[in-house]
């Protein structure tokens, strides 16, 4: 219809660039979708986001982090609920943990692991000069509990604690807040969203079992790397984005190399193209390598 209009000499431009948009990004959601094929690619995903060193600015920017998971959450129309959530010293947060409901949840939030950096003008710096912060985040899915995950008592550490807001009501006068450690693998996971000790204790424990089946994956993983000598996955720890906002605006992956200039529009949740061409990266280099002519 528009292509009529535009061949009858009518202004259509606009409107025809902005069909040929939507109708791209529809077949990178199908393609994005036929990429998929992990087998946990289609569970709920455990999000959980801790600031690098540098005190306020990245905890702050551990915040930015947080929201934009949420939003993008909503842009999928998926449940996201905040299971754990540490404040930080003057702004921004210690730590937290997403549990994020929805089709291939995990699948799509995979390409989120690793560090994330940002450069600005500090919003918290009366000189307003230019700073650099990270902040880790790390994916897991959540495991269905007919999977099997051996956890034994003895090597829980369990910790009860009082749970804390930003004061007033908010903060519960009670123990309710848990925090389990895992002693063979240090792995530490805790929860004190639920006013309830006994639902605190039963989310962090699956929060535990999801970060359990995480680290032996990875553990398999490693050991294919090494033996293929190929490195298919990005490990966690390394740094995976970096988003500008000064002196120029750019998001860029340092996997894939894409770059976007609308750093805002990614900070509000827009991440499609970044998982994208993920998922594009991950399958070629997962790729067997051509037979030698």
């Amino acid at each position: 219809m528009l292509l009529e209009l535009a061949r009858e000499g009518e202004d259509a431009a606009e409107d025809l660039a902005a069909a040929l948009l939507r109708l791209r990004r529809q077949l990178e959601r199908i393609e994005t979708e036929t990429l998929l094929t992990g087998e946990n690619d289609g569970s709920n995903a455990i999000v959980t986001i801790h600031p690098g060193a540098g005190g306020t600015e990245s905890q702050d920017w551990a915040e930015m982090l947080m929201r934009m998971y949420l939003r993008w959450a909503e842009r999928q129309g998926m449940k996201a609920s905040v299971m754990d959530r540490q404040e930080g010293d003057e702004a921004g947060i210690k730590s937290a943990t997403l549990h994020i409901q929805g089709e291939n949840a995990y699948g799509l939030l995979q390409s989120e692991t690793g560090v994330h950096r940002l450069v600005r003008i500090s919003p918290f710096d009366q000189a307003k000069r230019r700073h650099t912060s990270f902040a880790s985040v790390f994916v897991s899915p959540e495991i269905d509990d007919r999977i099997e995950i051996e956890i034994r008592d003895e090597d829980l550490r369990i910790d009860t604690f009082r749970a804390g807001g930003k004061g007033g009501q908010h903060v519960n006068m009670t123990d309710s807040a848990v925090r389990i450690v895992h002693l063979p693998t240090n792995i530490v996971v805790q929860c004190q969203n639920e006013r309830s000790q006994h639902k605190n204790r039963a989310q962090a424990m699956k929060i535990l079992r999801s970060r359990l089946y995480e680290h032996e994956m990875e553990k398999k993983r490693a050991a294919a790397r090494a033996v293929e000598d190929a490195k298919l996955d990005i490990d966690f720890g390394s740094q995976i984005r970096s988003y500008v906002l000064q002196p120029y605006q750019l998001v860029k992956d340092n996997r894939t190399k894409l770059e976007i200039g609308d750093v805002q529009r990614v900070l509000d949740g827009d991440l499609d193209a970044l998982i994208h061409a993920y998922l594009v990266h991950k399958r070629a280099a997962a790729a067997p390598a051509a037979p030698a002519p």
